[in-house]
């Protein structure tokens, strides 16, 4: 039987996403790795690339091993997919930023008011 959900496609990729976690055998690195270079090669969308943005900061992934993905796969995927991967990239490194912020000033809201009230 289907529950309601708030959310039902986001927990469903979420949920295949931990499925497919738990069955492969590669260190962190090399799975980030792997699906970066494999939402390059789809020229995947920025929303793609922000859901792999914990991920990859969990795996120690940085901008220098980010450009050379970028770099290593570039003759095999092209360089209008690469361009492409970049921009969305870029665009996904702003929306996490930008929700950082948000959250910060959020809790340092949440701080002020705390203390206002005591």
């Amino acid at each position: 039987m289907a529950t309601a959900s708030d959310a039902p496609v986001l927990e469903t990729l979420a949920a295949m996403t931990l499925d497919s976690i738990e069955h492969c055998t590669m260190d962190r690195e090399t799975l980030i790795i792997t699906r970066i270079a494999a939402l390059v090669a789809m020229d995947a969308p920025a929303i793609s690339y922000l859901a792999h943005m914990d991920p990859a900061i969990k795996a120690d992934m940085t901008v220098e091993k980010l450009q050379d993905v970028l770099v290593a796969i570039a003759p095999v995927v092209g360089t209008a997919r690469v361009m492409s991967a970049a921009g969305h990239i870029a665009q996904a490194f702003g929306v996490a930023i930008a929700m950082a912020e948000s959250e910060a000033e959020a809790m340092a809201e949440a701080g002020s008011r705390g203390r206002a009230g005591s």
